[in-house]
């Protein structure tokens, strides 16, 4: 999925959810994973409106929550923080982090797009879908 077209490389971002009582289903927007092939490049930006979770369920694990999200941020820098990822490429780590998974945070579906500045992209997406 790569490959330049006018000046931007094709990448693909997913919303990190909180759902904090499965049995719910009720969630909330905690940040954005973004990949990008052609730069190597993955990225999680976060940002936990505490209120807004407690809202949903006051006896949430808000320091659990907080690093869980820390630790998807971990693995997409690599090296130690990324644990048992920490000799995959960027490719395989985003992959882990998508794939379904019933805990608390958990990624919503892939979308794709262009852009010409994954770090900048990444930023946009959490303004725009998240804060």
């Amino acid at each position: 999925m790569s490959g330049l077209h006018n000046g931007r490389d094709v990448f693909e971002y997913a919303v990190l959810k909180i759902v904090p009582r499965v049995e719910r289903g009720e969630m909330i927007n905690a940040g954005v994973v973004v990949y990008c092939h052609a730069k190597g490049f993955v990225e999680a930006r976060t940002y936990l409106d505490e209120a807004r979770l407690l809202a949903l369920d006051p006896t949430v694990d808000v320091g659990g929550v907080r690093a869980a999200l820390g630790a998807v941020e971990g693995i997409c820098h690599g090296g130690e923080q990324a644990g048992q990822a920490a000799g995959d490429d960027a490719g395989r780590r985003f992959r882990w982090l998508i794939a379904p998974r019933s805990t608390i945070v958990q990624p919503g579906p892939v979308h794709t797009g262009l852009t010409a500045d994954p770090t900048a992209e990444a930023e946009r997406l959490l303004e725009l879908l998240v804060r």
